[in-house]
């Protein structure tokens, strides 16, 4: 049976486990995150699909079937499972993806790593994609293709579904012609993404990159634009951008630019916040700081995510301020990605060798002042640190949103105050109001913002962190969902009346 959406990304909607010899299919843990947002729009149309590739030593042979039925909370439907070998893996994701492409789309130019891309194979597994998501469409489906790795994916599907709604979002930052133009393959990536009928990005600034790109590549124009909302202006924010993009036209096409920035789940953070068992694990947490105050930072270990620079900023808190030793503790999540890249190693080293020297110089056999956790830690009990935390510091270098901000502010039940720091350089820093905005590049930023929020007093706490919760429930998963359906559905219906003029 056709689908009328089938959503095309890299990773598969669940979880594969095998108990007692036989593969289940797990739902994942935490609501927030792009696979169960994603999901939730299946329930909301007739028949959905999803396309994502599976390991396979045969791409030929692959040993599983490549279509099968998923019914779980969100609905049924199809899971077409792209066989790919490791080597197309390693080249199309690992490579291009995250070599190429990655530290170009945030900024990290010297990063960079051309030489061993093989763009043969990266059209070749797009190409595979395409074909997937034609053979599960509908002739007028939405096809709607997510992330960088499947850039030449819509050119694909246009030749393969010309009548389809086709629609791209990004989830990273998008870069101005200066950088992304590095990349050789820039037109033919654009060409893809101007077969689209939509091109989706978080925030106002992303999509005024990719107008300006298109504009350089191709001579595409803006043809309709609006004055950027005020509640996606945040005063002192390096990404603020002041009017939004709305249409570009191109070749005789118009392409839509939609900005829609992905939420939370609010309700199930708030729901999980209010529950016993996270309320004795707060006080559990809060006994053990002995009357301390601590800073909670949350993210991948990346480059891109300011780790290393939010060690350095409390080493030096505790160096300029022996007051505070003994008093305040940091504690770091930083959950491993891609391990088996060198850069990605380099980081860790560098994270677990600061971490040492913190505490070697600062701490004691009774009180150790960064406690570093590498694994994942399951929601409810992050949600339990959240509400314990007196600050959260989230400082990435470059961020295409970063959820955990708004998933620590909804964690805060009740307005119970607590200090956000929040990078400028974070594509969530423009929607949320009363975090206290830093420049991660600056040692001075970095140090005054967290004094700032050690310091704060509890009226202004609860002040913040009320306009932060308002802000948080504005932009959740719920106004998302609602958003992109009604962007669908304007999109079809402009190509369903295009079509009968035509006839």
């Amino acid at each position: 049976m056709k689908s009328d959406l089938v959503i095309v990304y890299h990773r598969q909607p669940y979880e594969e486990v095998e108990v007692d010899g036989r593969v289940e299919y797990r739902e994942h843990s935490s609501p927030n995150g792009i696979v169960p947002t994603m999901k939730g729009f299946f329930g909301k149309v007739q028949r959905g699909a999803w396309v994502a590739w599976k390991l396979a030593e045969d791409s030929s042979a692959p040993g599983f079937e490549p279509v099968i039925e998923i019914s779980d909370s969100f609905g049924t439907y199809d899971v077409s499972r792209l066989p790919l070998t490791e080597e197309q893996v390693h080249s199309f994701y690992h490579v291009t993806s995250k070599e190429a492409f990655w530290p170009i789309l945030h900024g990290f130019k010297e990063r960079y790593n051309y030489d061993p891309v093989d763009w043969p194979t990266f059209r070749s597994v797009n190409w595979a994609f395409a074909e997937a998501a034609a053979e599960q469409a509908t002739d007028d489906a939405v096809i709607w293709v997510h992330d960088y790795n499947l850039w030449l994916v819509p050119g694909y599907l246009r030749q393969l579904k010309p009548n389809a709604t086709i629609c791209f979002f990004h989830h990273t930052p998008f870069p101005g012609p200066d950088m992304f133009n590095v990349l050789p393959w820039r037109e033919e990536i654009i060409e893809s993404l101007l077969q689209c009928d939509s091109v989706g990005f978080h925030i106002p600034r992303y999509a005024q990159n990719f107008a300006a790109v298109a504009r350089s590549v191709t001579a595409a124009r803006v043809v309709e634009d609006q004055d950027t909302p005020a509640e996606m202006l945040q005063r002192g924010v390096a990404l603020n951008d002041r009017v939004m993009p709305l249409v570009l036209e191109h070749e005789g096409r118009r392409v839509a630019v939609h900005t829609n920035p992905v939420g939370v789940n609010f309700a199930h953070v708030e729901h999980l916040a209010a529950s016993e068992d996270v309320a004795a694990k707060v006080r559990e947490i809060r006994a053990s700081l002995d009357g301390g105050q601590l800073v909670l930072a949350v993210s991948r270990t990346d480059y891109t995510k300011g780790n290393i620079e939010q060690l350095e900023t409390f080493e030096r808190l505790l160096e300029r301020r022996p007051e505070l030793r003994g008093k305040v503790r940091l504690m770091l999540v930083s959950v491993g990605a891609n391990r088996n890249m060198t850069a990605y190693q380099e980081v860790q080293a560098r994270i677990e060798e600061l971490t040492g020297r913190i505490n070697g110089a600062y701490g004691s056999f009774e009180w150790q002042p960064v406690a570093l956790i590498g694994q994942a830690i399951p929601l409810a009990d992050l949600v339990a640190y959240y509400a314990a935390a007196d600050v959260a510091t989230i400082t990435p270098l470059a961020d295409g949103l970063n959820l955990v901000a708004s998933e620590f502010c909804a964690a805060r039940k009740g307005d119970l105050p607590g200090a956000l720091i929040l990078s400028e350089f974070a594509g969530c820093a423009v929607l949320l109001d009363g975090a206290i905005p830093v420049n991660p590049f600056s040692n001075g930023s970095m140090d005054s913002a967290l004094d700032q929020a050690l310091a704060m007093d509890p009226k202004e706490a609860e002040a913040r962190m009320k306009a932060l919760r308002t802000s948080v429930k504005r932009w959740d998963i719920t106004a998302w969902t609602d958003r992109q359906l009604s962007h669908f559905t304007t999109l079809r219906n402009a190509r369903r009346t295009a079509a009968i003029a035509a006839a």
